[in-house]
């Protein structure tokens, strides 16, 4: 029997598509081991949204071919996609497969135990011809047993000005809404607790012009919510630029979907936001924000030192923080991406100035964090435990997505229990079992 490990980068679409390439390999005669021990085959699903995911990569595959100098190496993903012959100058690759291309990695990988070519192959399509949903087949697990990724969406047409990733994923397109309600159905089925809808901007979803069916996002989480079972949905990122406060306010009063929306503001901004191509202002962000049900978490992503960023730019930003209360701020330094419009701009910020302005957001997100705990202490939330500490607590997430760990004599692990929250601690709060 064969043996294949995996290993992901980057983003929960990611995570996803290995677990259907996963399983894939399982189901045709492959034993899966861990990533650090031997294997005939080693499978890397890269990343390339910053140079430093490009260079986990790279040292990835050098750990595997240091492990194991015969076996089989799969490159697949953004990076891959974006920045084949850069893989392929590593030797002992064997295989690279874009991003439209993961469904025809097992043949290969099969053809080349038998015999390895000299040269990796590569499977690619250029982005003009990344626009029809390649549909994996239906997961039935995930390495997390309570929470599973559903895809409903690939590609983005929002061409931010600092990011790559429409070039490696091409134009939206939606998932048939019949698939991903059938592959909900057989993960609550399998035990599954959570769901979480992901995509590579999910607020997109059904909206292409060409997309066969009428389905929006709002008829999609109302056929999940639906369903029998005893789970709840959590959606991944919302971006401004697409959904109104008309639009989140429908999404988040369906019954089963958390009370948790991840909202990408980038910048506090507006000459900056207007560079990065957002298409929306601070003011609009902070209105539809506003608009949400009380105690919504709201987490968010943040990119320090954009080209042109001035002091009172930042500053601005460091006000937008302390007018929201996010339960969980995302910042990341700036980092050029060669073929996007801010990367051929003469005004990039130094490193020096992104590392302390970044050292003063995140003190300024501890604090807006904080002020959320403190609007949460002694109120009764849902929390989905999902393992048990070297400290004997169980650990979890509220459906405002707190992490909150509690004791108890019994096993709380993969499964709803009320909990009132009595204390904060740095990055989680503490409860009571009720």
């Amino acid at each position: 029997m064969m043996k294949v490990a995996f290993h992901t980068l980057g983003c929960k679409v990611n995570q996803y598509e290995t677990q259907a390439i996963r399983e894939d390999f399982l189901k045709n005669g492959f034993f899966e081991v861990e990533e650090s021990e031997y294997a005939d085959c080693y499978v890397i699903n890269t990343c390339t949204v910053t140079h430093l995911a490009d260079r986990k990569a790279r040292q990835q595959i050098r750990k595997f071919l240091r492990i194991n100098p015969e076996a089989v190496i799969v490159a697949t993903g953004c990076y891959a996609q974006m920045s084949p012959d850069e893989i392929s100058k590593i030797e002992g690759v064997s295989l690279i497969a874009g991003t439209n291309e993961k469904t025809k990695i097992l043949s290969h990988v099969q053809k080349l135990l038998e015999e390895k070519e000299e040269t990796p192959i590569h499977l690619h399509l250029p982005y003009e011809e990344l626009k029809v949903y390649e549909e994996t087949g239906r997961i039935v697990s995930m390495e997390d047993r309570t929470r599973a990724y559903i895809k409903i969406e690939e590609g983005c047409d929002r061409f931010c000005a600092y990011c790559i990733i429409p070039y490696a994923r091409g134009r939206v397109r939606s998932r048939s809404s019949d698939a991903i309600v059938e592959e909900a159905k057989n993960l609550i089925d399998k035990g599954f607790k959570e769901l979480v809808l992901t995509g590579i901007n999910t607020a997109l979803y059904g909206k292409e012009q060409d997309f066969k069916e009428k389905t929006t996002l709002l008829d999609l989480l109302k056929t999940i919510s639906s369903l029998k079972g005893d789970f709840r949905i959590r959606l991944s990122s919302l971006e401004p630029n697409v959904v109104t406060k008309e639009d989140v306010t429908k999404l988040l009063t369906i019954p089963k979907v958390c009370n948790h929306l991840h909202f990408s503001l980038q910048s506090g901004s507006d000459k900056v936001l207007k560079e990065m191509n957002r298409n929306y202002t601070f003011s609009s962000y902070l209105n539809i924000i506003k608009s949400l049900p009380e105690n919504a978490g709201i987490t968010t992503d943040i990119i320090v030192g954009f080209p042109g960023e001035t002091e009172e730019d930042f500053k601005d930003t460091l006000n937008a923080v302390k007018l929201i209360d996010f339960v969980k701020v995302h910042a990341f330094p700036y980092s050029e991406r060669q073929g996007t419009k801010a990367a051929a701009r003469q005004d990039q910020i130094g490193p020096g100035i992104k590392k302390e302005r970044m050292e003063h957001l995140e003190k300024e997100s501890s604090l807006s964090r904080n002020r959320f705990f403190m609007k949460n202490l002694n109120t009764v939330k849902t929390v989905l435990f999902e393992e048990k500490n070297e400290e004997g607590l169980y650990e979890g997430y509220s459906e405002n997505y707190i992490r909150v760990k509690v004791k108890s004599g019994k096993d709380l692990k993969k499964d709803f229990y009320k909990v009132k929250l009595k204390e904060i601690e740095a990055d989680y709060m503490t409860g009571e079992l009720l």
